[in-house]
């Protein structure tokens, strides 16, 4: 069972990883307003760990610049993204465990019916990952002949009736979030249906 044996390892690695992440970033927030004297030992502490950072905050903040507002905040926007990105992230990762432990069980017992579930439950789980993509992807330029490229197509079908329905804010697309929302649900009738029944 990987979502017992080893996803808990996984977890605290990437938890681990974001907490320091979260902790350097807030003490760059803090040596922004605070802009301590570039010559002592915080000083270049602080220089160092802005150089360090800065292509983590760049796009951060030149989202708040369009919207006027001040840039030192940026590292915030940041670790809501990162905190955002880990959450999901991890959630993947326990959802590819389940699914292999599911299957695994469901060939062993010989269930064809849990099996087309699970199957049915990880289709839908490659949509979500290719939705959890082109919400990310708003932050890149990417052309039609990549894989970004390739992941809109598929998921335009879906999307564009719902992002008519649901307007964008900033370069954020929020109908992207309904949509993930109706497929979780979506997945967890399948569960009960065919898995669990």
């Amino acid at each position: 069972m990987l979502t017992k044996s080893v996803y808990p390892y996984i977890s605290l690695v990437v938890t681990s990883a974001f907490l320091i992440f979260f902790a350097l970033l807030m003490l760059r927030l803090i040596f922004n307003y605070s802009d301590p004297n570039p010559f002592g030992k915080i000083g270049r502490f602080s220089f160092e760990l802005k150089k360090r950072t800065d292509k983590f905050v760049y796009p951060a903040a030149r989202f708040l610049a369009n919207f006027r507002v001040d840039t030192r905040l940026a590292p915030l926007v940041t670790l809501f993204i990162a905190g955002a990105l880990t959450y999901f992230g991890l959630g993947i990762v326990h959802n590819t465990f389940f699914i292999i432990d599911e299957l695994s069980k469901g060939i062993i017992s010989g269930n064809i019916k849990a099996v087309i579930g699970i199957i049915l439950y990880a289709i839908l789980s490659v949509f979500v990952l290719f939705i959890f993509i082109r919400f990310i992807s708003a932050w890149f330029v990417f052309t039609r002949s990549t894989f970004l490229g390739f992941v809109k197509k598929v998921t335009d079908p879906v999307m564009i009736p719902f992002q008519r329905l649901i307007p964008t804010i900033g370069m954020f697309d929020i109908s992207a979030m309904v949509v993930l929302i109706l497929i979780g649900f979506l997945q967890t009738i399948v569960l009960r249906v065919f898995v669990y029944s």
